[in-house]
């Protein structure tokens, strides 16, 4: 499957038949709503992990040398937390492209994180079959991977900082993630000294 979804997303879910929807949030989504909404929770998901194992061509790096970011994977007895939004459909007009390379979106069901219940919404996932797919790494490989990329949205390695303090401020323990930062760190540490 080629990495650029949006006409996938939009020929395979369209969503005008909606007055809203919720869209759910485990990477950049979390920090950066660079979109309208009419409210956010934090919300997890059950049954999916967290994984820097997609490949970016578009934002953290570049068609000939792609940066690392988040999708989820699936595993049982997993779940996942991040920031729930209330969206109307035209947002995803936005954010179709803004989540275009490989990451497909289907309908899952949150859980608040306060306890107060469950909703229908929607997620994005970057799955094996795209073209942007990396997979799996070592924490230490990954951290190296990012520490090397960058590109039109910044940094790779200020995508990961950002995900790892945003999961700090929403009170989850994430091992994958803060095992890629401390290594992310750590090499830092090296390379200054």
């Amino acid at each position: 499957m080629s990495h650029n979804t949006v006409a996938i997303n939009q020929a395979q879910q369209p969503l005008d038949h909606l007055d809203s929807v919720w869209l759910f949030g485990y990477g950049s989504l979390i920090y950066k709503a660079d979109f309208s909404y009419l409210q956010r929770r934090p919300a997890r998901i059950h049954g999916w992990q967290r994984r820097f194992w997609q490949g970016s061509h578009d934002h953290r790096g570049t068609p000939t040398a792609p940066g690392r970011v988040a999708t989820l994977v699936q595993a049982e007895n997993a779940q996942c937390s991040g920031m729930a939004y209330q969206v109307t459909p035209a947002v995803f007009e936005h954010l179709d492209h803004r989540e275009k390379n490989g990451y497909l979106r289907f309908f899952t069901e949150f859980e608040w994180l306060d306890g107060s219940g469950t909703v229908n919404g929607l997620v994005y996932v970057a799955g094996p079959d795209n073209d942007a797919y990396l997979g799996p790494a070592s924490e230490q490989e990954i951290a190296r991977h990012i520490a090397q990329s960058a590109g039109p949205s910044g940094p790779n390695d200020e995508y990961l900082l950002l995900l790892a303090q945003a999961l700090r401020d929403l009170d989850d323990h994430d091992p994958h993630v803060f095992a890629i930062e401390r290594e992310l760190l750590a090499l830092r540490q090296r390379h200054s000294t």
